[in-house]
């Protein structure tokens, strides 16, 4: 006898951001926030637009936007564009929650996921899907954060 149990989709998707100035990739995980998945890369200018549609089809209960940080843990250059888009991000839409991650070599470790899915050279300069694949790195690194910071508490207990 097989037993079927469904999740309510009551979490809400966690949502990432891999901002830059031209392209930013996007991320989001399952209703169940257990699988990070990337969604697409969109131009920039288009972020905000692309968010509002998003939010009006799928329940979202949290943004997560790239930290980009130096070796020294110091916030890097790319910091003085992304702030003012996570200060908008907030100002748009105040009833979601944003945390940061750290996102650090994100770029480099999706490119070398792409060389080792086995995908033709030119495939792999598309930046568009760098920056997806970046953002989907970026999210699953914070869902393994929490669930490792959730097992630390219970060994608490």
């Amino acid at each position: 006898m097989c037993i079927f149990v469904f999740m309510q989709d009551n979490f809400g998707r966690i949502v990432a951001i891999d901002y830059g100035q031209k392209r930013v990739g996007i991320a989001v995980t399952d209703c169940n926030r257990l699988i990070a998945s990337g969604l697409c890369t969109i131009a920039a200018s288009d972020v905000f637009l692309f968010l509002k549609d998003y939010i009006s089809k799928e329940k979202v209960s949290l943004f997560i936007v790239g930290k980009p940080k130096q070796m020294n843990n110091t916030d890097s250059d790319a910091s003085r564009y992304i702030e003012p888009f996570v200060k908008r991000l907030h100002k748009e839409f105040p009833q979601i929650p944003i945390d940061r991650e750290d996102e650090r070599f994100t770029s480099k470790m999706a490119f070398q996921t792409l060389i080792d899915s086995g995908l033709g050279k030119k495939k792999r300069q598309n930046k568009a899907l760098v920056d997806e694949v970046a953002a989907t790195i970026m999210l699953q690194n914070y869902l393994q954060k929490i669930e490792f910071e959730n097992q630390r508490n219970k060994k608490e207990e």
